[in-house]
């Protein structure tokens, strides 16, 4: 009998979010009767005490007798029990400085961490994340933003909305100025933002005829690294060589600049790849670009008006483009810039829902099957006090041997 618990999130602010929904953790209590199952009290999950202990579970004060200890935030070092399995995001695998110690202090208490950003498939795919959420709600959070600059419509806060249906539900009543929306990525959260503008009928336009072409309804178009990226030398490159030698490739997306008023970022950016805009790109005549929606939020990175994360209470801010600093958003000439770096939380039902159906299917598992997909393996980033192979590369990290520049997040 193995034991799970939910664990009370203690990071400040607070985070709703959850792994397991009532109803999903009894669906994975039915499925894998040789588990138990338990929560831990908390007054600040979306689901309260008593929607688990409707369902059957015990709420407890003290978990500690459980095995693995399942949580969404960093653990506050002095609640990190010894000895025990615990999945959550850590923010230690690109050498974030500011949780080095929370690394150390899993090492130092023999505790094996399951990183949920790490938990992949052969293919190195990831299995399970957040991003559906933070492309619905960034993509809502653009769209709000226009709305308030121009006085065209206010949408309520994603966060003030009972769930994702209420969201949407926002979006039927509002329509949309004849703006042209460059959305990048390939993945969930790309995909999330797409889900946003399907629903409101803003048609997809192909990469050719978008930038050759003024339309009289609003439009989007999805762009891929091949669209925005081009190799250095002229010569015809690959998504594989683009990811495995970004180097070899430089931007191409000012092109895309040039014809659209929106711009949603849900790319994953990997360093040393082309960045999409620069400070000097903005600043010209031909940049059309009003509004940036970045749901990827790198902070001074490929994304020049991305100079800070904002927050779910101050979503928004301007960038001047002629002194690259940071002005109001509502200034006519700013660049409005929204930035919230912790979106899926203004979901947290959906979030925690969409989740939990992710973490049932690919993790629970390969506790019982002997993890004959590698699925605990891959993520496993710490064991007997050392980090596992597939991890050394973080030593110099928990040494302190990299400074603060160096580590990104």
């Amino acid at each position: 009998m193995i034991t799970f618990a939910l664990i009370k999130e203690r990071k400040t602010p607070p985070d709703r979010r959850v792994v397991f929904s009532p109803k999903m953790l009894k669906k994975a209590a039915t499925k894998f009767p040789e588990a138990q199952f338990i929560v831990e009290k908390s007054d600040i999950r979306v689901f309260t005490d008593a929607d688990y202990e409707k369902e059957g579970f015990q709420v407890l004060e003290d978990v500690s007798g459980a095995d693995v200890m399942i949580g969404v935030k960093e653990v506050p070092l002095p609640a990190l029990i010894p000895d025990k399995k615990y999945f959550f995001f850590s923010h230690t695998i690109k050498k974030q400085p500011y949780n080095r110690d929370l690394l150390r202090e899993i090492l130092a208490k023999n505790i094996e961490l399951y990183d949920h950003e790490v938990i992949t498939d052969e293919k190195s795919a990831r299995l399970i994340g957040f991003g559906r959420y933070a492309g619905l709600v960034g993509a809502y959070n653009g769209i709000r933003l226009i709305g308030i600059k121009e006085n065209l419509f206010n949408l309520p806060k994603a966060e003030s909305l009972p769930d994702l249906d209420a969201m949407l539900s926002e979006l039927d009543k509002i329509q949309l100025p004849n703006y042209k929306f460059v959305l990048t990525g390939s993945g969930k959260v790309a995909h999330g933002a797409k889900e946003i503008l399907d629903h409101m009928k803003v048609r997809n336009v192909e990469a050719t005829e978008y930038l050759e072409k003024d339309f009289d309804k609003p439009v989007y178009c999805l762009i891929d690294v091949l669209d925005y990226g081009k190799r250095v030398d002229g010569t015809a490159g690959s998504r594989e060589e683009f990811y495995k030698h970004p180097e070899n490739y430089v931007s191409d997306f000012f092109k895309f600049a040039k014809v659209s008023d929106v711009f949603i970022a849900g790319h994953f950016y990997g360093q040393g790849a082309p960045v999409f805009f620069t400070p000097e790109e903005a600043k010209s005549k031909d940049f059309r670009i009003k509004y940036v929606a970045d749901i990827s939020c790198d902070i001074a990175g490929p994304v020049a008006s991305t100079i800070r994360p904002s927050t779910i209470a101050e979503p928004f801010y301007g960038y001047d483009p002629q002194t690259e600093a940071e002005c109001a958003f509502r200034e006519e000439n700013a660049i409005a810039v929204m930035a919230v770096d912790n979106l899926p939380c203004e979901l947290p039902k959906d979030a925690s829902e969409g989740f939990g159906e992710m973490f049932l299917k690919s993790v629970i598992p390969a506790f019982f099957n002997d993890d004959e997909n590698g699925i605990l393996e891959r993520a496993r980033m710490t064991q007997n006090g050392k980090l596992t192979p597939r991890f050394e590369y973080l030593e110099d990290y928990v040494q302190g041997k990299i400074h603060e520049h160096e580590g990104f997040e």
